[in-house]
């Protein structure tokens, strides 16, 4: 199920559900990365995925090459959805998302979501030159693969892997010139879920996270890379349903 202007995915309805839990993914990905926690949350969460423009039944869109952009896009988005407590969860890009999502709804709408569950991502104002969206389309099938986040089978299928590269690099366009204040907040509590080896994410970089929320905050540091949710669905589903237990008790 999906609403008409193509940007939620609703799985597994979850009508009755007193939270909801929207799933933003990272660069290049889409909606459908986040169906088995749909599948596994439902019906105690109701949880929305994002499926961002330029990939699957969107890639006849343009892509996003702002931040700021997406996150304005995504929050009118999700405005109608919001007749319940909510959390946000994002990967990578989307961890980066669902903050300036939940800043746009604080300062704009006076919503404050539940928590923000920040995944493999440094935090906002944790810049690092990079400029993986300058590469040729190689170079930036060679990211892909480094990181581990895009499956086999795409990249090696030619056809499949034209379609979505440009979203990729629109993406990458994106979060590589995202720049964020060390003095940009939101009121939200915010959960931060880190791989070890993560190559993107340093430790300081992972703890930093604390100095962007009022509300309050912890880390999860798990074994593995960028990735790391690949090895680790149990124990990332644990940590966001007891993250999601505690606001109901406290709402």
């Amino acid at each position: 199920m999906q609403n008409a202007d193509g940007w939620i995915r609703r799985y597994h309805a979850a009508d009755h559900s007193p939270i909801r839990l929207v799933c933003l993914p990272h660069a290049g990905g889409s909606a459908s990365f986040y169906f088995p926690v749909s599948r596994a949350l439902s019906p105690a969460v109701d949880v929305l995925s994002v499926q961002y423009p330029g990939r699957q039944d969107r890639r006849h869109e343009p892509g996003f090459t702002d931040i700021g952009a997406y996150a304005d896009a995504l929050t009118s988005a999700l405005l109608p959805w919001l007749d319940r407590p909510t959390a946000l969860f994002g990967h990578s890009m989307g961890a980066v998302l669902a903050f300036e999502v939940t800043r746009r709804l604080e300062r704009d709408h006076g919503i404050t979501p539940v928590r923000i569950f920040a995944s493999g991502r440094r935090s906002p104002s944790s810049f690092r030159h990079e400029t993986v969206h300058l590469r040729d389309d190689d170079g930036i099938v060679a990211e892909m693969r480094e990181l581990s986040g895009t499956d086999a089978a795409i990249l090696g299928n030619e056809e499949i892997l034209r379609m979505v590269l440009p979203a990729i690099r629109s993406d990458y366009t994106a979060i590589e010139n995202y720049r964020a204040a060390a003095a940009d907040t939101v009121k939200a509590p915010i959960t931060v879920l880190t791989g070890e080896s993560d190559p993107r994410t340093s430790r300081e970089e992972a703890d930093a996270w604390e100095g962007h929320t009022l509300g309050g905050f912890d880390i999860h540091r798990l074994p593995g890379g960028h990735f790391f949710l690949a090895g680790q669905q149990e124990r990332i589903l644990e940590i966001i349903s007891e993250g999601l237990a505690a606001a109901t008790r406290k709402g």
